[in-house]
């Protein structure tokens, strides 16, 4: 018997370790050559490794709602270009309807030849969010958007650079070329140029590790990493019990999900029947974005240190009916789908498992600019509790994982002042175990600009499970020069003038059992 036909458990603690090493490796590359303060400061981005099949097997712990979808992306990739790939080719890709999650995170996919240059054996990416991919806001996260066209350019398997040719003309033909064009192209490139270089770091460290132990080992252990994870994912099935929830969103949009455990197969079936149909807004999950809410979720439940990858998936089925709201058809609009649905998803699977309460259950996405300057923060609140722990205050929840930019690093690359950043008190739901409190953030600002917010949980509170109440829910407002307010809804674009001040009071997470 090989070598490679039996997994070494000493072996495998070596190599799944190796591969997410190489997975941050690629970060690291990313984070010190990026421009934008969205991928540099923020670290609002993603790096993982597949398989030639285009199957995760590692990454690094960057943003959930990312890792579990850039799989879809890889294999669209391969399932359209295959037949074209040469050596030194890169390509790019933004698509919803194809594994991507919404315009602004593009992902950056470069395939991995043998030594002999003739055969694909793995493929790496990063995916990032750029400040602004065009579309009818600043930043490209506009509150109503109404189809994909509003939202900015779509990049479907772009050749980006064609054996070892970065093809920048066509490249800037695009993104000036569109009815709402890119408002910085030049801070585009030098973000892409920044993922060509985190792949490239990727596929040598990749090579590296081929170098020393072989391909044959390591495909092998590719697999028994995969296996690891399925397994472990099994054992955490194995407690679980069947559940049901629903669980609206503040435009009374509702997310119903149940659970069915199988313990004959020790596999879960998660079925999204009854859930809204396609919507007019931007609040439109794609497919890709909610099979990566159901792998967080799942991954979350196991103890073991495991790489969330492609076997995390083997003991699921996801049903997700085709035009509904989390499986939209194009040309649907889904900015919103990304960031806010699938935390809605999260919490719902939460509640049917009866395990944790809900959390803030937003993003809070804030975008400003003009045609100068382009903005985008995600901003953290409560987590919510569960049976034997309580909640977090101020913290980005499930699947944003994301900093927020410094105070400094954000007045200094941008005309406004962070008037005040505090813990939002007793907004947390109480219980046994109580939620986390969420956040009260005010910026002002020095230029005239447009400011837009884009957020949930404004009006249906984040819910308490087993008796423990819910969660505050949070407002948005601005605060004009001349004393006078504006209460605004969970999305909204506004003009704001020099000396005005946007605020947002982020929601709690909810409590767990009674008190």
């Amino acid at each position: 018997m090989s070598a490679q036909s039996q997994c070494d458990p000493v072996r495998l603690e070596i190599f799944k370790n190796l591969y997410q090493f190489i997975a941050e490796q690629m970060g690291i590359v990313l984070q010190n050559t990026a421009a934008s303060v969205n991928i540099k400061e923020r670290l609002d981005f993603s790096c993982a490794i597949f398989d030639a099949c285009g199957l995760l097997v590692a990454n690094a712990p960057h943003i959930p709602v990312h890792l579990g979808s850039m799989s879809e992306s890889v294999r669209s990739l391969i399932n359209d270009k295959a037949d074209t790939f040469q050596v030194g080719n890169v390509y790019l890709s933004n698509n919803p309807y194809n594994g991507g999650t919404h315009l602004p995170d593009v992902t950056i996919i470069t395939p991995v030849f043998d030594e002999g240059e003739k055969e694909i054996i793995f493929y790496v990416a990063s995916r990032g969010h750029q400040a602004d991919i065009g579309g009818i806001t600043p930043g490209s996260m506009p509150p109503h958007s109404t189809t994909i066209v509003e939202e900015g350019i779509l990049f479907d398997n772009f050749l980006l650079v064609e054996q070892g040719k970065f093809r920048e003309k066509q490249l800037r033909e695009i993104l000036l070329n569109h009815p709402y064009p890119a408002r910085n192209p030049g801070q585009n490139i030098a973000d892409f140029q920044a993922q060509i270089a985190a792949n490239e770091k990727g596929v040598q460290e990749l090579r590296k590790m081929v170098s020393q132990y072989g391909l044959e080992t390591v495909q092998a252990y590719m697999k028994f990493v995969q296996d690891n994870a399925e397994e472990s994912v099994r054992k955490a099935i194995d407690v679980l019990k069947d559940g049901f929830f629903i669980y609206e969103m503040d435009d009374g949009a509702r997310i119903q999900v149940k659970i069915t455990i199988n313990r004959e197969h020790r596999s879960a079936t998660i079925d999204f029947t009854g859930t809204s149909a396609q919507l007019n807004t931007n609040f439109n999950a794609p497919k890709a974005v909610t099979q990566a809410a159901v792998l967080y979720v799942f991954r979350t439940l196991v103890n073991d240190s495991i790489p969330l990858n492609a076997g995390c998936l083997k003991p699921l089925e996801i049903i997700i009916p085709e035009g509904c709201m989390l499986n939209p058809t194009y040309p649907a609009a889904v900015v919103a789908g990304n960031v806010e649905t699938s935390q809605t998803i999260v919490d719902a699977l939460y509640g049917a498992l009866g395990v944790m309460a809900a959390s803030q259950g937003t993003m809070n996405n804030f975008t400003f600019g003009n045609e100068r300057y382009q903005y985008y923060e995600t901003i953290c609140g409560g987590s919510g509790a569960g049976a034997d722990f309580d909640g977090t205050d101020a913290v980005h929840t499930h699947m944003t994982n994301s900093r927020l930019t410094d105070p400094e690093v954000l007045e200094t690359r941008y005309p406004v002042l962070l008037e005040s950043f505090s813990i939002r008190p007793n907004s947390g739901g109480k219980g046994k175990h109580s939620g986390g409190n969420g956040v009260l953030r005010r910026i002002r600002f020095l230029e005239p600009m447009t400011a837009s917010i884009l957020s949930n949980r404004r009006l249906v509170p984040p819910f308490g499970l087993n008796g423990g109440e819910a969660g505050l829910v949070g407002r948005n407002w601005v605060e004009r020069r001349d004393g006078s307010q504006e209460i605004l809804g969970s999305t909204a674009t506004v003009q704001m003038q020099p000396g005005d001040v946007f605020a947002i009071a982020t929601p709690g997470g909810g409590g767990f059992g009674a008190r």
